[in-house]
């Protein structure tokens, strides 16, 4: 079958008109979606007033719907290794970052459950008063140790060690160094802390060092970075950052979210790639990618890690990560040790995932990092791409503005070590078709 003759089968999609052809599908989404500027029109049925009227003119998602696009909240029925069910189909997904397929492994589930018989559903409490478990305090010494650091806090989200990070310790006087890339979680800690936040360019060292300059006089200043960006899958330039934190007397949070299980030795990041475990003052990170779970952490030196258990309100006033999610993440991170083969299964899919791109003539990072975003521009074209691949079961990620810039739009897909041959090859041979005909990549 022609892509051109292709209906929609999402149920929530009203489905295309199957007589028109593929350059009038597109010419016609072209026309009638404006994802960037939905938001701005004004409501016709005037129901919202004042700080409400946005909600009711917000139109982009119902655009979408109509033009049956819509890529988002897609209801998982099953999940199988690199597998999904979807409305009843078996899909293959490049869209999860559960890089060393840890989330549906039987001794994890298994882990899960004991914890869940001995310490029930969850903690009923923050961390701070009654919901500290020593299966948490097994953890924190658990990560220390592997990641040969000091001391660790373990708190519910990856977002919130970021967010509650950051906002406490930036004081009224000090300055963020941000990456324009970090991730959103990085943004929050900064908007809600009391000093500035200053953007460099996304791994630019001559614009970071040109920001430092210019604030040589503050004595607090910390510069962040994500390890890896969850968008483009790039490496942040740790050893140029590291000199120039030494050349004025700065801190360095690193954020290793997607880093950890994919790079350095054992899979400990990117810091541990470059050699900078011993440079780097915060490491924090997820249980949310590599680990199969949720949950987040900070590491850091003792006194650091006392002053943000103390200070940090999205730590103290948050409920504690539940028994059974870090159950099982103590057993995913064992397993990660003991089994490297995951982490080397995972760079050879995302290398073979690269070559196999990059010969059909998509523009592909090369690196070894498992996230390769293929940037199409056009939110449309994009949304309909994604929309073409999920019908003929691939289920990718799509990020369009405010997520990306406008017309930078992409499909996002990510690889795990659970991706076998068969499904590599499907993906590819899926890519190729759709960007073909689409007029993407040339025969």
């Amino acid at each position: 079958m022609k892509y051109s003759q292709l209906t929609f089968e999402n149920p929530n999609c009203k489905p295309a008109p199957p007589h028109l052809r593929r350059d009038q599908i597109i010419a016609k989404l072209k026309e009638n979606f404006d994802f960037e500027n939905a938001h701005l029109r004004s409501s016709s049925n005037n129901e919202g007033e004042g700080v409400l009227s946005k909600c009711y003119g917000y139109e982009a998602p119902d655009q979408a719907k109509d033009l049956g696009i819509y890529p988002y909240f897609r209801e998982i029925e099953a999940m199988n290794g690199a597998h999904v069910t979807i409305g009843g189909r078996d899909v293959i997904t490049v869209s999860s970052n559960n890089y060393l397929g840890l989330t549906n492994d039987p001794r994890v589930v298994e882990a899960g459950k004991t914890a869940l018989e001995k310490f029930g559903t969850g903690c009923t409490g923050s961390r701070f008063l009654n919901g500290t478990l020593s299966l948490h305090k097994k953890l924190e010494k658990d990560i220390s140790h592997f990641l040969k650091r000091d001391d660790t806090i373990v708190m519910s989200t990856g977002y919130q060690a970021n967010q509650g990070t950051i906002s406490c310790l930036l004081g009224r006087k000090d300055i963020a160094f941000s990456d324009r890339e970090n991730h959103a979680s990085i943004y929050e800690g900064c908007a809600v802390a009391a000093g500035k936040t200053v953007r460099f360019r996304h791994n630019d060292m001559d614009h970071l060092e040109y920001c430092l300059k210019k604030y040589r006089g503050v004595e607090g200043k910390l510069i962040i970075t994500d390890s890896v960006f969850s968008m483009s899958g790039d490496i942040a330039n740790l050893p140029g950052i590291v000199k120039l934190a030494r050349d004025y007397k700065a801190s360095i949070l690193v954020d290793e979210a997607h880093g950890m299980g994919v790079m350095g030795e054992a899979g400990r990041g990117v810091t541990s790639y470059y050699n900078l475990e011993k440079e780097i003052d915060i490491y924090v990170g997820t249980f949310s990618k590599s680990m199969g779970s949720i949950g987040g952490f900070v590491s850091a030196h003792p006194k650091i890690t006392e002053y943000i258990r103390h200070k940090a309100s999205a730590f103290i006033f948050t409920a504690a990560l539940p028994p059974a999610s870090v159950a099982g993440v103590n057993t995913a991170l064992n397993i990660m040790i003991q089994e490297p083969e995951r982490i080397r299964q995972l760079h050879n899919n995302a290398a073979y995932m690269k070559k196999g791109l990059f010969d059909m003539g998509f523009q592909i990072n090369n690196n070894p990092i498992p996230i390769i975003p293929i940037k199409i521009g056009d939110e449309a074209l994009t949304l309909y791409f994604n929309q073409l691949l999920f019908d003929n079961g691939v289920f990718a990620g799509v990020a369009v503005s405010p997520v990306v810039p406008a017309f930078h739009a992409m499909i996002r897909t990510s690889y795990t070590s659970a991706h076998t041959q068969e499904d590599l090859d499907h993906v590819l041979h899926t890519f190729k078709i759709i960007g073909t005909d689409l007029g993407i990549i040339s025969q």
